[in-house]
């Protein structure tokens, strides 16, 4: 059954919360650009190996951290922003991360600090006392499902397309996020050399409609 505290972080991880995600592609218009992103085939395969080896296990296991009784949340965001792999990546983590505790904060009267995405998830949300596993699976639903809204307008796919894209890879964040519950900082690594070159490249192209 949910709770009151699910639907406050449904609501903070929802396309409509404030912190403009929609204005991040996370590399994806320089692959759609490219044409290695095509369809809803070459879209998934992207997407699985982001959330798999790239910035979804990443910040699953960040946040996760972050969610900890004992959190060193200055630490972990140091560590976050060293990770961060270009400027774009830092970008789209910082500004988002400032944007989520800037509402969190008017919402609750909490005073939280700018920090990048997954470490500011984590520290708003621990005083909900969700399990780390539940926080982590709606978070990469979120990062994928706005991923999959821009791949769909952009590249472009039909509606069915694109959330049947998302729906496919949902047993798998499931899984993620159990996983990511139980890592630690030694889990940490990514190997996306591909997203990783085009988040590079698009800070150089001549015409941009995302940010990222």
């Amino acid at each position: 059954m949910l709770t009151p505290a699910h639907l406050i972080l449904i609501q903070w991880l929802s396309p409509a919360f404030p912190t403009g995600a929609f204005a991040y592609s996370h590399g994806l218009e320089r692959v759609i650009s490219l044409g290695d992103v095509t369809d809803a085939r070459s879209l998934e395969a992207w997407l699985r190996n982001i959330l798999h080896f790239g910035a979804g296990w990443q910040d699953a296991v960040l946040l996760t951290q972050a969610l900890a009784p004992d959190a060193d949340h200055d630490a972990l965001d140091a560590l976050a922003h060293a990770l961060q792999p270009s400027a774009e990546r830092l970008q789209e983590s910082r500004e988002q991360g400032a944007a989520l505790v800037r509402m969190v904060s008017n919402l609750t009267g909490r005073a939280l600090p700018a920090r990048l995405l997954p470490i500011a998830v984590g520290q708003a949300a621990r005083p909900l006392n969700l399990p780390p596993a539940e926080v982590t699976q709606l978070y990469l639903q979120g990062f994928l499902g706005n991923l999959c809204t821009i791949a769909t307008r952009h590249v472009p796919l039909g509606q069915t397309d694109g959330q049947s894209t998302l729906s496919r890879l949902l047993p798998e964040i499931h899984a993620l996020g159990l996983r990511a519950a139980g890592a630690s900082l030694d889990d940490l690594g990514s190997c996306t050399f591909a997203a990783d070159l085009a988040a590079f490249q698009h800070e150089t192209m001549d015409v941009r409609i995302f940010r990222t």
